[in-house]
This record gives C-alpha cells, structure tokens and sequence, in this order.
C-alpha cells in the first residue's frame, strides 16, 4: 500500500515495523516531527517513548535500552547531533546496537534549519572519541528513509554496533509516496544483554572501560575485525555511469536527484555524464572507481558542503582521474544548472548565465576546485 508521507514520518513508522520498542529524543528543528509521531504512536504500538531533558540524555538512554537488548533509536539534528558523540562513543565501545537519525541542517555552530550536507565529517570519522566507526546510510527518496531504517536495525543487531541514517532538512519535510513495505525483521540472539538474571545466566557486564592497556587494545581489535566484515559484506552504491561518458558526478543524498537534472540537461546537448550515488557513507564504496569506463576522464563532486565527502573521493580515485569540486553552503541548495555548468567548464563548453540569487552571489560562497 502506498502513503504520502514526509521523509520525517516514513523514517518514525518504519522504525516502529520494524521493532523498534523505545524512542528517546529532544525537540530540534528539522527533525521535530519524528518525536512528535513517535510520542503519538509507540505506545499504542507497545512501545516506549521518552522526551529527554536534553540530547545528551537522550543518546544515554539509548544506550541503557540498547544495553537491555531493545531495538532502540533516537533522533536529532546537527548542533545536536554534535551533543549526543560521547554517547555515540560510549554506545560503539560497549558494542551496542541501536539507530540514530541525524536530519541535518547548516551550520556550524547553531546555523539554520535549511538543507545541509555539512555533517559528513561528523558521521563518517566516529564523531566522538576513541577509535571507531558507526555505518552510515544515506537516502535520497522518501521511500529510501522507509526502506533504509528496516535495513540499519538490522545492520546493528548483526554486527552490534550503532548505525546511522543521515539525510538533510529537504528530505525530513519532502513528501512522496511510499510503499509501506515491512520486512522480515532479522532474529538475532543478545545473549549479551543484561536483563537482571531474568533467564538465570550468568551476570553480564557491557563497558568499554579497562585500567589496562592490552584490554583496551584487544577490545578495539577485536572491534575492528567487526569493521572489517562490515566493509567486505555492506557496502552500496548506485552508478549509472557507462562507457562513453566522459564525466563521473558523484553525489549522495537528495541532491543526488538534482545532479540527474543535470545529467538529463547535459545529454540533450550530447555530453555524456553519469552518477555516481554513495548510499553508506560508512563504508565508502571506494572499489567502484577503480573500474570506471575508460572513457570517464574527469570526476565531479557535488554536495551541499564547502567539500568534505570530496576528501574521501579524492582517496578512492588515487590520483588516477582529477577530481574537481561544485558545492553550496548556508543551506543553499544548487540547481541543475549550475552543476551542469561545472561540467561544462570542466570539459571547456559554453557556460550557461545563472540569474543571480542574492547574497551568496555577493560572497561567492558556489565552492568550485
């Protein structure tokens, strides 16, 4: 059955089909409408819904669910996001499954509730201390917010770790229709879990504290080997990118959709572009541009940062292929036009005129490498 839903919504009910139990979160825009859902529909659905006094004890509630073996989730926005990484730590040090939804706007600092991709760093590098990684899924269609949190609860309880799902504030308040699909719920035993001896097993004990260092060490070892599967088993992307195409735009989120306008403007005039979708940010689908057409010569980053997924294309492509850069900031979001004219410049064509949009034109704050 299909529904029209806000990307907000479709992330709150799937995660209720999906077995999510308990819900702990604080009011900040855009993402209001995820807590206001879940504080309506959890407990007719059985579950449990919290408004914390702040996001830090929101993301600390989450980890005493997650540690009770409850499929639990919290979400949030940038600024804080940025207040729930000791928690995100904590929760990727005990090894303790849970999802978080990060529905970001512009920044830094408190910025404002426009469109952002501005949190890449953030998500991808672990965010808090220590070492460690959390897998990063990134939708572009509302269906894709419904479909990717069934798929994130089960990543985590597989691999008990926390994942998350980042989209932007255009996504969180667009409204699509959505195949209300719900998927089988993968069974994982949590033998793990502390559940105050309620099956009479032996007392259990989640911490990622140790006074010595061969503990630790061997704790993030062992960690890491989880990592390593995650890299093997996780990775997608979507490429549409084909020989003769002399142009690889890559691109992840909503805005991936506008660089297929592009793509589409593009063609008309006989330039062959294809895209390039990173659908985990964590882990990076760095294989796939190692086996680009031959055709392909240059690589165009497009996100709505001053660059910071670039860094991580820049790695992937090695120095094989030049790699330039178009982004907007502020929660400016670019048109297909203007990444259209980066390929063009790019590949020495006529630049179409843009209508100018204000201050940014004054600033000149279009990113271009």
């Amino acid at each position: 059955m299909k529904v029209l839903m806000k990307g907000n919504e479709a992330l709150s009910e799937a995660a209720i089909q999906a077995g999510c139990t308990t819900f702990f979160g604080y009011p900040i825009t855009p993402q209001n409408e995820i807590p206001e859902y879940m504080s309506a529909k959890m407990e007719p659905a059985g579950g449990v819904f919290i408004q914390a006094e702040s996001e830090v004890a929101a993301i600390n509630m989450v980890y005493g669910a997650a540690a009770a073996g409850a499929r639990t989730m919290t979400t949030s926005s940038s600024p804080g996001m940025a207040l729930k990484q000791e928690g995100i730590s904590y929760l990727a040090g005990a090894n303790l499954p849970c999802v978080i939804v990060n529905v970001a706007r512009c920044g830094p600092g408190l910025g404002g509730i426009l469109p952002a991709q501005s949190d890449y760093f953030q998500t991808t590098r672990g965010g808090g201390n220590g070492d460690y990684y959390t897998p990063v899924y990134a939708p572009s269609t509302v269906q894709e917010c419904w479909d990717y949190v069934f798929k994130s609860f089960d990543i985590a309880d597989k691999y008990r770790t926390p994942v998350m799902i980042l989209i932007d504030g255009m996504l969180g308040q667009m409204m699509e229709p959505v195949e209300t699909t719900v998927y089988p719920r993968l069974n994982v035993e949590k033998p793990w879990a502390i559940n105050g001896n309620a099956d009479k097993r032996p007392r259990n004990m989640l911490t990622s504290l140790s006074l010595y260092g061969e503990v630790l060490e061997a704790m993030n070892i062992e960690r890491f080997k989880v990592y390593e599967e995650i890299v093997k088993n996780e990775v997608m992307v979507e490429s549409t990118v084909k020989e003769g195409d002399t142009v690889a735009i890559v691109s992840y989120g909503a805005p991936s959709r506008i660089a297929v306008n592009a793509i589409d403007e593009l063609k008309e005039e006989g330039i062959n572009v294809g895209l390039i979708r990173p659908i985990t940010l964590w882990p990076y689908p760095a294989d796939i541009f190692q086996s680009l057409p031959k055709s392909v010569a240059h690589i165009l980053v497009a996100e709505l940062s001053m660059g910071q997924m670039v860094e991580d294309v820049r790695l992937a492509v090695n120095g094989k292929l030049p790699v330039h850069f178009y982004g907007r900031t502020g929660g400016v979001v670019f048109e297909p036009v203007e990444i259209a004219n980066k390929v063009r410049e790019i590949l020495g064509k006529v630049i179409k005129p843009i209508e100018a949009k204000g201050i940014t034109e004054v600033y000149n704050l279009r990113g271009g490498v």
